[in-house]
């Protein structure tokens, strides 16, 4: 049966996306790709995806397909990118997937002179907090921090090696409410708190000369890791409550003073990003360039 590769691939990317619009690739029209699956399915002489107004959603036999078709379809791209290594420059589209506090503070001390250097590769930056399979996702690597990586990870570290977890709020705010001495006295405060999208809402971490406090902090709003992250900094600065965030986020507001840090003797530090990719397969001509630029210059300290 003489089935057309580009219509295979448009019907992973619809299937992972749930729907035409969102899957909208390489300048393909979510119209292109509805017509592709059309006809795939016409050739297969079976359904492939259910179609509702608000998703899409792979039928048993469309299932059946996207997992056996997925990892066979990489593979393919993957043989098709050892050709790379031929060009004098890479080229190709190298898709990452990234927390938002990467995309903010770690990326744009990086992708600027990586695409200056390589003009024949584009990136993809996906944004996502949760950590994610990223083959499976269509991406060729992501970024997370150690604890969240998987043991057959390739991992290369990324940004800078030390970060710190830092707590403000506005001079206003905490001339109403008092300055915390000590990590429970946040207990007595209202604390703008993040809730990731597997629902956790983790406690608060100080640490200082050995001493390690956790505090289940309440408050008056609650937004999602990431995208509501500016929301709550918004907040903090009008003098709602006190803020928790990685400290190069906070940085240019408690320079500026609109926001003073609050109990910065118990910040605590924690390792650096990675960038990680799977180990088991061929590493794509742009994420190979990737990784021995990031490598070349090393990490931001």
């Amino acid at each position: 049966m003489d089935v057309d590769l580009g219509d295979l691939n448009a019907f992973v990317v619809v299937a992972r996306a749930g729907g035409f619009r969102a899957a909208r690739i390489g300048g393909r029209s979510a119209s292109g790709l509805s017509e592709a699956v059309r006809r795939l399915e016409t050739q297969l002489g079976v359904r492939l995806l259910n179609r509702t107004t608000r998703s899409v959603v792979p039928t048993e036999a469309g299932a059946h397909l996207l997992a056996r078709l997925g990892p066979a379809l990489t593979e393919v791209e993957a043989a098709i990118d050892v050709v790379n290594g031929f060009r004098d420059r890479p080229a190709g589209l190298l898709r990452l997937n990234v927390p938002v506090s990467a995309a903010r503070l770690v990326l744009p001390h990086i992708v600027p002179d990586f695409l200056a250097a390589y003009p024949d590769v584009r990136m993809e930056i996906v944004t996502e907090e949760s950590f994610v399979d990223v083959l499976a996702t269509g991406c060729d690597a992501g970024i997370r921090y150690d604890e969240r990586l998987e043991q057959d990870m390739i991992a290369v570290p990324i940004g800078p090696r030390v970060q710190r977890f830092a707590t403000a709020a506005s001079p206003a705010y905490l001339d109403r409410h008092g300055r915390p001495q000590h990590p429970r006295d946040l207990l007595g405060h209202a604390c703008l708190q993040g809730r990731f999208a597997s629902g956790a809402m983790p406690p608060w971490e100080f640490e200082r000369a050995g001493e390690e406090v956790r505090v289940d902090v309440t408050g008056p709003l609650v937004v999602r890791v990431g995208g509501g992250t500016d929301l709550a900094i918004d907040a903090a600065i009008a003098g709602t409550g006190i803020v928790a965030l990685f400290e190069d986020w906070l940085r240019p507001h408690m320079e500026s003073s609109a926001l003073e840090p609050v109990l910065e003797p118990w910040w605590m530090s924690f390792s650096g990003p990675f960038l990680y990719y799977p180990g088991r397969r061929l590493v794509p001509a742009p994420l190979r360039a990737f990784v021995d630029f990031i490598r070349a210059s090393g990490s931001r300290s």
